[in-house]
């Protein structure tokens, strides 16, 4: 099968107005009758109106007594007025009714009981007090919900209480979601080289749920020319519309394309959009058909922009809130491709007066960016990226209050990150810590460009041989800073179960596959430290400039066979089940100004990293010491 190089680059709001106006003919929804108990979620066709009032009669808004108001003039604190049972008043309970001629209640803890058959006041009743007149809520023959209404659990009771049981919705399309390849297989089986577990047609199943949908995922489709057009054709004729997954790409075995070409009518095949491009926009026996390619990210993305909006076409939906806008610095430069409007999944945080956004991982693979993330900045096509610094526009997934509560950090990776933001919302609620991984040199730059709150760091100074305080001298010496300490902790060698190749010092990284960490990390400027000191040239090393982000991505590559050997620490080593060899002890610290100690959050922080509970994390995760753990240093 040929390669599909013909993608185009058809731009985004291009692509989904042509793909909109051709489909939108061919779904001509019919409303559905359903009782008003199972319309969680469903949107209503046209407005929806009161049968009967509610309450249907006066009732009593208290627990008391109900009584004629005018009876009640004379009754003062220095006069109590006495009433007899069944002539003055009758005993009530919320919601009983209140009939002529009584016209007002006094509630029970208003009243003194002098016998069985007489009760006392000390003043006066005004006219319809602790009432509720019929209709006071609602009255028959009001608008209860307009047309296009998505029904919330209020609704539903108000429906029931305005005597509605039955209402007319929208009918919840349904959904086809076809997962392909011959390489995917289901979560819970028996995994080997080459697999990879399917995930995305589970996401869209629940999209599609979360949209008003029925998802039916059918069992996944080997990577067979007939098989799949077979499936698409069955699909077509059972079902409101089809999601193909995978295979939508230039791959010689991506048939999807053909496929719907020879069943029907691919609209629009490539959209210029970063990642998502080789997206298929078809139509199959008058229904809509959307090929979503592979990679988790421009599988999401995909579906965000192209199956959302043709699910509002046949559920009725009001246009989908694409999240809160807002404006905010980016903290690292972005380069990007002048042929695409590119998504960049961002961690954000207000540091000072600014949002800051934080890039996360950028790969179309990298599916724990969207978990991560907190909102998206979108890079337009002809536009070569962003500066550190520069301003961008974010749509954000949370509200602007849990990101002004959020603690940003910026810098090394390690772990302790991870426990440190689990822990922290759980002894305070509302607080969080967004942490970004890019090193701790690049960290204590974003710092500098109060982009951040703090920065983990643990850069050796060579010509002194103290962590991380000589580095702060030299690039704040006008800001009065401090060092909270950290962690002590063993960096070293991780290897393979057992050391098959008896790596032990940095002499024998010149005889085995490395990987290294990324420029600027303190673990690399450690290595260089070291290579210097033996007098070994990072040429002689194989691997020296394959990078890595994290010790655990690290880890990973040695677990994989990708690497032999790799430097991080302990505990990244511990969570995959690898060998270590320790090199050299170094301190793991947060760098901040000063005048940052003073936030609540901080304090919070402060006193999180201070505490039992986290210690005893620590011992969990092996490798740490924390004599010194909270203690916080001036920088002079």
């Amino acid at each position: 099968m040929k390669r599909n190089l013909y993608l185009s680059n058809t731009p985004l709001e291009e692509a989904k107005a042509l793909y909109l106006q051709r489909v939108a003919p061919l779904i001509q929804p019919q409303p559905e009758c359903i009782p008003v108990i199972e319309a969680l979620g469903r949107i209503t066709t046209s407005p929806i109106y009161a049968r009967c009032c509610s309450p249907l009669f006066n009732a009593a808004a208290m627990d008391g007594i109900a009584v004629r108001s005018a009876d009640t003039a004379a009754a003062r604190e220095t006069a109590p007025l006495s009433l007899k049972r069944g002539e003055d008043f009758l005993v009530v309970d919320t919601g009983d009714p209140i009939r002529p001629p009584y016209d007002a209640v006094i509630m029970a803890e208003d009243v003194t009981n002098v016998d069985q058959e007489h009760v006392q006041i000390t003043a006066s009743a005004a006219a319809w007090q602790h009432i509720r007149p019929i209709g006071e809520d609602i009255v028959a023959g009001e608008m209860l919900l307009p047309r296009r209404s998505v029904i919330r659990p209020i609704d539903i009771g108000v429906l029931l209480s305005g005597g509605i049981s039955k209402i007319d919705v929208s009918p919840a399309p349904s959904v086809a979601i076809i997962p392909t390849g011959t390489e995917i297989v289901e979560p819970d089986a028996e995994l080997k080289e080459g697999d990879i577990i399917e995930s995305n047609s589970r996401m869209f199943a629940a999209m599609v749920e979360e949209l008003g949908g029925i998802p039916d995922r059918l069992p996944i489709l080997a990577d067979d020319y007939e098989l799949l057009k077979a499936c698409i054709q069955k699909a077509v004729q059972t079902h409101d519309m089809v999601i193909v997954n995978a295979g939508s790409s230039a791959g010689t075995e991506d048939f999807t394309v053909h496929i719907l070409r020879e069943l029907g009518e691919v609209i629009v095949h490539g959209v210029a959009i970063k990642p998502g491009k080789p997206v298929i926009l078809a139509i199959v026996e008058g229904k809509p058909v959307i090929g979503l390619p592979g990679y988790p990210v421009s599988a999401y993305i995909g579906f965000r922009e192209f199956v959302s909006p043709v699910l509002r076409l046949f559920t009725g939906a009001p246009s989908q809130d694409e999240g809160l806008e807002a404006e905010a610095v980016i903290s690292k430069r972005l380069v990007s491709s002048l042929k695409h409007q590119e998504y960049v999944r961002v961690k954000v945080g207000k540091v000072g007066e600014k949002l800051v956004a934080a890039p996360l991982a950028r790969g179309a693979g990298a599916a724990m960016s969207l978990v991560r993330a907190d909102g998206f900045c979108i890079i337009p096509r002809n536009s070569e990226g962003l500066e550190a610094g520069e301003g961008v526009q974010l749509q954000l997934y949370r509200s602007l209050k849990e990101i002004e509560n959020t603690l940003v950090a910026i810098g090394s990776h390690d772990l302790i990150m991870d426990v440190l933001a689990d822990l922290l919302p759980e002894h305070f609620p509302g607080v969080h810590l967004s942490s970004t991984h890019v090193g701790s040199t690049a960290g204590l730059m974003a710092l500098a460009r109060q982009e951040a709150h703090l920065t983990p760091t643990h850069l050796l100074d060579a010509a002194t041989g103290e962590y991380n305080a000589p580095y702060l001298r030299k690039l704040f010496p006008d800001t009065p800073m401090v060092l909270v300490k950290g962690v002590e902790r063993i960096q070293g060698l991780i290897v393979k179960p057992g050391n098959p190749l008896n790596l032990q010092t940095v002499q024998d990284l010149c005889r085995c596959k490395y990987v290294n960490r990324q420029r600027g990390a303190g673990t690399r400027v450690l290595l260089d430290y070291l290579l210097q000191k033996e007098d070994i040239s990072p040429q002689q090393i194989d691997g020296y400039a394959r990078e890595a982000a994290t010790h655990m991505a690290v880890a990973a590559a040695v677990q994989a066979g990708g690497a032999d050997c790799g430097m991080g620490v302990l505990s990244a080593a511990k969570a995959l089940g690898l060998d270590f060899i320790p090199i050299a002890p170094e301190e793991y610290d947060f760098a901040m100004p000063a005048a940052y100690l003073e936030l609540p959050m901080m304090q919070a922080f402060l006193e999180v990293l201070r505490s039992q509970e986290f210690k005893d994390r620590l011992e969990e995760l092996g490798g740490y010491g924390y004599q010194r753990c909270g203690e916080i240093i001036p920088i002079q």
